[in-house]
């Protein structure tokens, strides 16, 4: 292990993404990954041939898919590690490129998310096989004989995110309303991501008229990349954690999707940043966290320690997860609104935390110190894995200069262009060089 005193910092300069589509097979791996690595490449004002090494995270695709997705840019012979973490993916890929310039292995690294997913409920590849989430499926089930709604027949993964809301609302007292407010919450915040698959804006309303439907994040095909370098957003700290025995043994619905997980992952990002035992949340301005379901966006603010552990519902009531609260969460809209592609799903968080996030929530920056307040990222996938990410300005931030909108032409936090060939991407990539 390389002491801290010795690791160099990370910085994200550059970002590009794709907008956020329902599965219709129109796009393929190649053309996302063109599309959003230029994107990321002009953002940050280098070529493809200043990338050392990349991780490239897909769950549905055949092993180095990676490559594909990036071999339109160039063949340059770099190190393409693919990875897969379930719903942590993407986070996982950003974790890993992050940790390459932090040790020194590189100064330049790039990682991409993708997915091309099938319409409806999330399955398995690979049925002559064990699930590897069979534990987690059948210990859920087992808790359903210890709550009052009983025996649940939902899918797995709505299943175990209801159970695991279940035993907070009968702990402290939250309803069904309350994952309508979080759900309606993160549908009036897509009505600004261009990007975002659902921009209808649904009504707490129209969510209960639909019987829960838009409480539940919609399968996707979206791609992201990020580039790191000594410039633009800090990555202050970041961690990925896995289950402890608890997730099976503690008897805890919260316990089996993830909640000690999340609580252990955040509270060691915040130590690396330098804050004692449960602080630094106040600090915090914008959070992008895992709402696969509402019901997982209520037992996580918890989590995060961004309230008491019996107070989720509270801080929903208060209005404390929007604009005008003390967090903004999910300014994307959400995993609910903005989609869930499973390999892209955690890249597209730090992207809006980084470019469009702080554009639309500007009491980031109202602080004595320049910097801002934080951003906070949590990406999760069961079976199981964990990011948790703290963003900032760094210190030698300047405002003012040439930046990726006008290398790009327009400014891509607020607006979603499609680049289209192979062509175009190398004419912008060779404008960029110059």
């Amino acid at each position: 292990m390389i002491p801290v005193a010795v690791q160099l910092k990370t910085f994200i300069i550059g970002c590009g993404c794709t907008a956020f589509i329902k599965p219709r097979g129109q796009r393929t791996t190649e053309d996302m990954g063109l599309e959003a690595a230029t994107k990321a490449l002009l953002d940050a004002g280098i070529t493809y041939d200043d990338v050392e090494t990349a991780f490239v995270g897909y769950c549905y695709g055949d092993s180095t898919s990676g490559q594909r997705a990036l071999y339109n840019l160039g063949m340059t012979g770099i190190p393409i590690t693919n990875v897969n973490n379930n719903c942590s993916t993407g986070s996982t890929a950003l974790y890993n490129a992050s940790n390459a310039v932090k040790s020194s292995l590189s100064s330049c690294a790039l990682a991409l998310g993708f997915e091309r997913m099938a319409p409806g409920s999330l399955g398995t590849n690979f049925p002559d096989r064990s699930s590897p989430i069979i534990l987690f499926d059948s210990k859920t089930q087992e808790l359903e004989h210890t709550m009052k709604t009983g025996e649940n027949y939902g899918p797995h993964a709505p299943r175990m995110f209801a159970n695991a809301a279940q035993e907070y609302c009968e702990k402290y007292g939250a309803d069904v309303g309350h994952l309508a407010k979080i759900a309606a919450k993160n549908h009036r915040h897509s009505v600004n991501n261009p990007y975002s698959q659902f921009r209808n804006g649904w009504t707490e309303e129209q969510i209960n008229n639909q019987l829960t439907k838009f409480m539940c994040s919609p399968t996707s095909e979206f791609v992201h990349a990020h580039n790191l370098e000594n410039q633009a957003i800090e990555i202050v700290a970041q961690a990925l954690e896995t289950d402890h025995p608890a997730a099976f043994e503690s008897g805890s619905a919260m316990e089996v999707v993830g909640y000690g997980m999340t609580k252990r992952c955040a509270d060691k990002v915040f130590a690396q940043a330098g804050f004692a035992p449960g602080q630094g949340r106040d600090e915090v301005g914008v959070v992008e966290l895992h709402d696969c379901f509402a019901a997982n966006e209520l037992i996580t603010y918890p989590a995060l320690g961004l309230c008491a552990p019996d107070s989720a519902h509270k801080m929903v009531e208060k209005g404390d997860n929007t604009y005008g609260g003390k967090y903004v969460v999910n300014p994307s809209g959400g995993l609910e609104a903005k989609g869930h592609p499973l390999g892209a799903t955690g890249l597209g968080m730090h992207y809006y935390i980084t470019r469009a996030g702080p554009m639309q929530a500007p009491n980031l920056f109202n602080t004595p110190d320049r910097r801002g307040k934080y951003g906070l990222v949590q990406n999760i996938g069961i079976g199981g894995a964990v990011v948790v990410s703290l963003l900032r300005r760094p210190e030698f931030f300047q405002a003012g200069g040439v930046d990726g909108r006008a290398r790009l032409g327009y400014n891509h936090g607020c607006e979603c262009r499609p680049v289209k060939s192979k062509k175009s991407s190398q004419y912008v990539l060779q404008a960029a060089r110059l």
